[in-house]
C-alpha cells in the first residue's frame, strides 16, 4: 500500500526533527536529535494510511523523505557516521541482559533507585541509547514486529554501502561484544562449583575454555573478511560440548542437591551461548535481506533484554522462577505418609491420624495453658512455637500423621509430573494427584478431630477427677468456643493464613533438605572423628537418619515456630494476625466445650463446630494451591493448561466426588523419577 503524501503539519515536523540531527554540533545534540526522530516515528499516524501500521508508515515516510534529496541524504549519513563513530557497542553486545553478580538483593535496589533517581548520560555508550529509545514495553514489542522490507531499508540508510567508516566502530564493538561473552561463559564454566558438578577434564581440556581459544580466531577472521566456514563449524562442535556438560551439571543436581549458585551460573552460560549464535549468525550471513533479517533478530533480543534489565517485575520473577523450580526440585524425600496412594496405605493413614490425634491432645493443653499463663507476647509466641515445633518433631518421629501438614512430598512429585509427563497426561495425573491428596487428607482431619476431641474430653475428665474443678475457666472457655465461629471472628482468614503458612513450611523444609545435600552433611555426618568414640555403625546410622529426614526436620520447625510466633508478631506490628489449624483447634473446642458440657451444648458449639470445618477447607485448599502455582511457574506451565486443568477438576468432581473422598481401586502411578519411597 502507498504511503500517502504526509500532511504540512508533520512534514514540518519532520523536517524539524531531520534539522535537529543533522545540524547537531556535539554528539550528545546528536543523540538528542536521533531520539527526537525515532520519537516522531511513533507519535501516531498518516491520515489516510493503515491504522495497524502506523510507526511502519511514518518510517517508510522518513526513509523517502531523505532518499529523495541528494542534501539531506549526504548530511544525514554524515550525522548518523558521526553518532555511530562517536559511541561504543560492547555493552551493548556484552552485557545487557546477561545477570550480573550483585545478588537479587542488591540489584532490586539498584532498579528501584533508577525509578526515582535522575541518571547520569553517558552519550558513548549505545546500550544507554538503546535504553532511552526504546523505554516502553509497547516499543519494544513495535521494534520486534518491525517489517523485513522496513527493517532493511533503515539498515541501508544508517548504514550505506559504500562508507566502511560507518560500520568499522560497530564492527569493533560487536567484535569486543563478543569476546566478553565468552570470557563470561569461560569464568561460569570454570568456576568452582560448576568444575565439581562436571565430568573429569583438565581446565586445558575444559570446553569452556577451549571455545573462549575459538571465538577469538572466529572473531579475528571476520574482522578481516576470510571465510568462516572453517572456523564456524568449530564454534559450534564446541558450543555443544559445552551445552553437553551443562547437561551433566544438571543431572547431577538432581541427586546431589541444587545450590542456586549453580542454577545461576547455568543460566548465565545458556543466555550468553544463545547471545553468541545469534551474533554468529549475523557475521556469517551474506549482505543483503539475509543480513538484515540476521541483525534484525539480534537486536530485537537485545532491545527486550534492555527493557527486561530495568524491570523489577522480570528481576523478581526470574528470581522466583530459580528459586521457586530449586525448592520444588529438592523438596524433600520425606512425606510420603501423608498422601495415599493405594488401600494400604490409605488404612495407615488413618490409624497414623489417630495417633496424631492422640498427640494433639496434649499439644493443645499445653498451648491454652501457655495462652493462660500471662507472659510478654513474644515469651509466650516462642513457646507456643517451640510447643509445636516438638510436636511436629514427635509426629514425624513416631510416623503419625497431622491432617494438611503440607507434606513435601506434593511439591516434588508435582515436580516429577511436570518434568516427565506432556500435555494432556500430565493434566490427567494433576488431577489423579489431586483427588488422591482430597481423599488422604479427609481421612487424616476425620481421625485427627475425632481422637483430639475424644481425647481431650477424656483429659477433662481425669483432670476434674484429680484436681475437682475443669481445665478451662468459664470465660475462657467460651472465649475459645466464639474465636472459632467463622461469622463472628477472623477464623476463614486465619484459617487461609495458616495455609501459606503450611506451604511456607514445606519450602523451607526444601530448602533445608537441599542445603544439607548440598554441603553434605550426611557424609560430614558419617566421617565425624566422633566415630572413634561412639563408633562408626553408630554414626553411620545418624547419617542415614538425617539423610532422610531432614527435610522433615526443617519443615517441623519453621512450622511450628511460625504458627507460634504469628500472632505475638501480628499485634507487635498492631495487624490482627492469628493461626487457625484444623486439628489443634479442634483439640482446643473440644477441652473448651468438655468445660462447658455441665451447661449443655447450645449454638455457639455448632458454629464453632462449622469453623473447623472452614479450617479444613481452608488449610487444604490454600497450601495445596500455593504448592501447585510454585511448581506451575517453576516449569512454565501454560496459562491455558491452568484454565484447561480447572475444567478438568470440576468435571471429575462433578462426575466421581467419591474419588475426593475414598481412595481408588486403580493405584496411582508415580513417574519414573519419583517413586514412592
Amino acid at each position: 500500500m502507498a504511503i500517502p503524501t504526509l500532511p504540512p503539519v508533520l512534514r514540518a515536523s519532520l523536517a524539524e526533527a531531520l534539522d535537529d540531527f543533522v545540524g547537531a554540533a556535539s554528539a550528545a545534540d546528536r543523540i538528542d536529535g536521533f531520539v527526537s526522530l525515532v520519537d516522531w516515528i511513533r507519535a501516531g499516524g498518516i491520515p489516510g494510511s493503515d491504522p495497524f501500521a502506523r510507526g511502519v508508515d511514518r518510517l517508510t515516510a522518513l526513509i523517502d523523505t531523505v532518499e529523495s534529496d541528494p542534501a539531506l541524504r549526504a548530511s544525514f549519513e554524515r550525522a548518523a557516521g558521526g553518532m555511530l563513530s562517536e559511541t561504543t557497542g560492547e555493552n551493548l553486545f556484552g552485557e545487557t541482559g546477561i545477570p550480573n553478580r550483585r545478588g537479587f538483593t542488591g540489584e532490586l535496589v539498584a532498579r528501584l533507585l533508577a525509578y526515582v533517581l535522575p541518571a547520569p548520560r553517558d552519550d558513548h555508550d549505545l546500550s544507554r541509547l538503546l535504553r532511552r529509545v526504546f523505554d516502553r514495553e509497547r516499543d519494544v514489542h513495535a521494534f520486534v514486529d518491525l517489517p523485513a522490507e522496513a527493517f532493511a531499508r533503515a539498515v541501508a540508510l544508517l548504514f550505506p554501502s559504500g562508507r566502511p567508516a560507518h560500520t568499522a566502530a560497530v564492527r569493533a564493538s560487536f567484535a569486543d561484544g563478543f569476546r566478553l561473552l565468552t570470557a563470561r561463559v569461560m569464568a561460569e564454566g570454570l568456576g568452582e562449583e560448576l568444575r565439581a558438578r562436571s565430568p573429569r577434564l583438565s581446565v586445558a581440556q575444559s570446553p569452556f575454555r577451549r571455545l573462549n581459544a575459538a571465538s577469538d580466531t572466529l572473531v579475528e577472521s571476520w574482522l578481516q573478511g576470510s571465510d568462516l566456514a572453517r572456523c564456524a563449524a568449530e564454534w559450534r562442535s564446541l558450543r555443544a560440548e559445552c551445552r553437553a556438560q551443562m547437561a551433566e551439571v544438571r543431572r547431577r543436581l538432581e541427586s546431589g542437591g541444587v545450590s542456586l549458585d549453580i542454577v545461576f551460573g547455568l543460566e548465565v552460560i545458556d543466555r550468553c551461548l544463545s547471545r553468541l549464535s545469534l551474533m554468529l549468525e549475523v557475521m556469517e550471513a551474506p549482505d543483503g535481506e539475509l543480513k538484515a533479517a540476521a541483525v534484525h533478530r539480534l537486536l530485537g533480543r537485545l532491545i527486550v533484554a534492555s527493557h527486561e534489565d530495568r524491570s523489577v517485575r522480570h528481576l523478581v520473577s526470574w528470581n522466583l522462577r530459580l528459586l521457586g523450580r530449586k525448592i520444588v526440585d529438592r523438596a524433600g524425600e520425606t512425606g510420603e505418609h501423608y498422601i495415599a496412594y493405594t488401600r494400604e496405605q490409605y488404612r495407615h493413614i488413618w490409624s497414623a491420624a489417630a495417633g496424631g490425634g492422640l498427640l494433639t491432645v496434649g499439644t493443645a493443653a499445653l498451648k491454652v495453658t501457655i495462652a493462660g499463663a500471662g507472659l510478654a507476647l513474644f515469651q509466650e509466641g516462642m513457646l507456643a512455637g517451640i510447643n509445636y515445633a516438638i510436636s511436629f518433631l514427635l509426629l514425624q518421629a513416631f510416623d503419625l500423621v497431622l491432617a494438611t501438614k503440607q507434606p513435601a512430598m506434593t511439591g516434588a512429585t508435582l515436580a516429577a509430573i511436570f518434568r516427565e509427563r506432556q500435555g494432556s497426561d500430565r493434566l490427567d495425573e494433576i488431577v489423579d494427584f489431586t483427588a488422591r491428596i482430597c481423599h488422604s487428607q479427609v481421612a487424616a482431619a476425620t481421625a485427627n478431630v475425632a481422637v483430639v476431641a475424644l481425647g481431650s474430653i477424656a483429659f477433662e475428665a481425669i483432670w476434674r477427677q484429680l484436681t475437682g474443678g475443669p481445665f478451662l475457666g468459664h470465660d475462657k472457655a467460651l472465649a475459645v468456643q466464639q474465636s472459632f465461629d467463622p461469622t463472628a471472628s477472623g477464623t476463614m482468614f486465619y484459617a487461609a493464613l495458616t495455609g501459606v503458612i503450611l506451604w511456607l513450611a514445606s519450602l523451607i523444609g526444601g530448602w533445608f533438605d537441599n542445603w544439607s545435600v548440598v554441603h553434605r552433611l550426611p557424609l560430614a555426618i558419617r566421617e565425624h572423628p566422633a566415630g572413634r568414640y561412639l563408633g562408626p555403625s553408630r554414626l553411620a546410622r545418624l547419617s542415614d537418619i538425617w539423610a532422610r529426614n531432614a527435610a522433615g526436620i526443617g519443615t517441623s520447625v519453621s512450622l511450628g515456630l511460625m504458627l507460634g510466633l504469628t500472632p505475638a508478631l501480628g499485634h507487635f506490628f498492631g495487624l490482627p494476625l492469628d493461626v487457625r489449624h484444623v486439628t489443634l483447634s479442634a483439640g482446643q473446642l473440644a477441652l473448651a466445650t468438655a468445660a462447658l458440657w455441665p451447661d449443655g451444648p447450645d449454638l455457639r458449639l455448632a458454629f464453632a463446630a462449622a469453623g473447623i470445618a472452614c479450617m479444613f477447607v481452608m488449610n487444604l485448599s490454600v497450601s495445596f494451591m500455593l504448592a501447585f502455582v510454585n511448581a506451575a511457574r517453576a516449569y512454565g506451565l501454560p496459562f491455558d493448561d491452568l484454565i484447561e486443568l480447572a475444567r478438568r477438576l470440576f468435571q471429575r468432581l462433578m462426575t466421581r466426588p467419591s474419588e475426593f473422598l475414598l481412595p481408588s481401586r486403580t493405584p496411582f502411578k508415580l513417574p519414573a523419577d519419583h517413586v514412592n519411597a
